[in-house]
């Protein structure tokens, strides 16, 4: 994979917000196949900037399969884990509270990741090891916005790297939303990857996952 993993492009800011968008949708497609196009479902269980590879055109690749779990269909409400699997920072709730494990904990890390691509920020930097400290990066967004409409915060919140006004605001108020609904507490009020895409690619269009 030419240009690495985006996990080293992020470090170095060399994806534009054309780049990183195209690279959130890009990401979403390829989970959405492992979670429910394979005849067994795949569940990640360690999406991360360093599990994603960039190809020479930058399309995405998701790699690392040494903490997935296949899953029968049938199997999907009885899944069991012996033991926490990912990576600090981008650990969905269920672990920590040792409820089911379903893809809605893939759901979980890709937003992480989303919010990461989106403010230039690494969640796992400083982080304490609690339970608390792990979602640092989506309780300082949230802070942030307040409860404002996030055009109005986009500016506090983008990746400093961008220079003002030389990215589609949007697409990136776009990724923020998606973002949050993929790292609610909550993972029955998160969206299915292919909703995710579905929202990405209909330019924010809210849909029905409730």
């Amino acid at each position: 994979m030419e240009h690495g993993s985006l996990a080293q492009n992020l470090a170095s800011n060399g994806l534009d917000w054309e780049k990183r968008f195209d690279i959130a949708v890009g990401t979403a497609k390829g989970l959405a196949y492992l979670h429910e196009e394979c005849l067994e479902w795949v569940l990640h269980c360690d999406v991360k900037p360093q599990n994603i590879l960039l190809d020479s055109n930058f399309q995405p690749k998701v790699a690392d399969f040494g903490l997935s779990k296949i899953l029968n269909r049938d199997e999907l409400r009885n899944s069991t884990f012996s033991r926490i699997r990912g990576t600090r920072g981008y650990i969905a709730p269920e672990w920590v509270y040792n409820l089911p494990i379903t893809s809605k904990v893939d759901v979980y890390s890709y937003g992480v990741v989303v919010l990461e691509m989106v403010t230039g920020k690494n969640p796992t930097m400083g982080v304490e090891i609690s339970d608390g400290e792990q979602r640092r990066l989506i309780m300082w967004v949230r802070e942030k916005l307040n409860g404002t409409e996030i055009a109005s915060r986009i500016g506090e919140i983008i990746d400093p790297s961008f220079d003002e006004g030389n990215y589609d605001v949007e697409k990136m108020e776009i990724l923020l939303t998606v973002a949050l609904h993929c790292v609610e507490e909550d993972k029955d009020s998160r969206p299915t990857m292919s909703q995710v895409v579905e929202m990405l690619q209909h330019h924010g269009k809210e849909s029905q996952w409730q």
